[in-house]
């Protein structure tokens, strides 16, 4: 057993449950496990230090045994106060010898003072899902910046983010967008989001789906998931939009589309999926009906003005974990699921780990793909490159067991060809 490094968890005692779960979930990631092998035997991030800002799960401790196993010195924080998984924390602790710096619940105090952790670790590689580690090191830690070589993010607020930065010339360092691999945000995003948005509410609820009204806002990648798990448990769905192409294509897969000041009239069941703020607002919550559940599965809290339903409330309590009730002044009640928070990391255990497999196996190779080529790289924010994308396409289908075929010399002339047709 390693030397008990630096941490901040709930309790080391909850180490053996939570190893045991970490070897389960490798049994489910067999393209990590893969990437793992041979960075053991190459040794691709020698001496780097990975400041990590992740949610604390099965799956990321795996990714982070992938990264110390290829030499990296790693330090995890939460990237969300409530989707730490303790016994997992404390495993990575005491088994594994990763210092970490999460607890399930923590304020927010203790959310930033675990990020400031991270930064304190002065990173060579940043790995964030939300940007946080970014934001605070730009805002608070500029002398730092010189030791970073590039950073990673995973999700589609962060890029947002991080795109922002680099259009207004204060991305001070190279950062490869996880999110944008179709490996990532085309699995993981809509099959990951998917199925654990509804386990998620399933669980906080004990809801029968089949006949409710769900409205989903945002038919994203993500959006398009919720929907269509939605839809496949009977419910009848509405889908919120602002963009008239994803607009199109809802209604062309078959949902209704409406304004949320529409759906919020008839809806039972509303899930966040944006990434923007207060997408579901005071004057929404006045018309919905009474026993309305919200919840959102975008990357912050902020996609519910969740100051607003406090305001009208005239009493609130936590009816189940993660279920809080609202009275409203005309005896209407609302429900609010995780604190408005992810529901699915929140109140369940997050995405499936076949689909994180692809996801973190990006993350994994970025990290290494930052460290061989970071003197070529500007401060931008860069795609994962696609023979990447395509690497791990095809190891996820080799785990699989699944063949395909491949072009013979006479299709790929064809294709490469402007002189043949009709």
């Amino acid at each position: 057993m390693p030397e008990v490094v630096a941490h901040d968890v709930k309790d080391l005692g909850l180490a053996d449950k939570g190893k045991l779960k970490i070897e389960l979930i490798a049994k489910r990631m067999n393209v990590l496990d893969s990437i793992r092998e041979r960075f053991e035997k190459e040794q691709p991030l020698a001496g780097i230090r990975v400041s990590a800002c992740l949610h604390v799960t099965t799956e990321t401790a795996n990714l982070v045994r992938t990264l110390k196993a290829g030499g990296a010195d790693v330090v995890l924080c939460a990237s969300n106060p409530l989707s730490t998984q303790d016994d997992v924390a404390a495993a990575l602790v005491k088994e594994y010898g990763i210092s970490t710096y999460a607890i399930k619940g923590e304020d927010n105090d203790t959310y930033y003072r675990h990020i400031t952790a991270a930064v304190d670790h002065h990173p060579q590689v940043t790995m964030d899902d939300g940007a946080d580690v970014i934001g605070v090191v730009h805002a608070e830690r500029q002398d730092q910046i010189g030791e970073i070589l590039g950073g990673t993010e995973e999700t589609t607020t962060g890029v947002i983010r991080l795109q922002s930065m680099e259009s207004d010339g204060v991305l001070k360092f190279p950062v490869v967008a996880v999110n944008e691999a179709d490996t990532k945000h085309l699995f993981d995003n809509r099959y990951g989001t998917g199925q654990s948005t509804i386990d998620g509410i399933i669980r906080a609820t004990n809801m029968l789906l089949a006949g409710l009204d769900v409205v989903i806002a945002g038919y994203g990648w993500c959006g398009r998931g919720v929907a269509m798990r939605a839809s496949g448990h009977g419910a009848r769905v509405t889908v919120i939009e602002v963009d008239p192409l994803r607009a199109l294509e809802a209604v062309m897969d078959g949902y209704r589309v409406a304004p949320i000041a529409d759906a919020a009239k008839y809806g039972d069941l509303f899930i966040t999926a944006t990434g923007d703020k207060h997408v579901i607002r005071g004057e929404h919550m006045e018309v919905m009906k009474d026993g309305a559940i919200i919840c959102n599965t975008g990357h912050f809290n902020v996609e519910i003005d969740i100051p607003a339903l406090e305001g009208m409330a005239k009493s609130r309590r936590t009816v189940r974990d993660f279920m809080e009730e609202f009275v409203l002044a005309d005896g209407r009640i609302i429900f609010l699921l995780a604190e408005g928070r992810l529901v699915n990391l929140s109140a369940a255990e997050g995405h499936p780990a076949q689909v994180m497999d692809m996801s973190f196996a990006n993350q994994a190779l970025a990290a290494e793909f930052i460290v061989k080529n970071h003197k070529d790289l500007e401060n931008k924010v860069y795609p994962v490159p696609r023979d990447i994308d395509e690497h791990i396409a095809a190891l996820k289908l080799e785990t699989m067991g699944i063949k395909i075929d491949t072009l013979t010399p006479e299709q790929v002339a064809y294709l490469a060809s402007w002189n043949e047709g009709t």
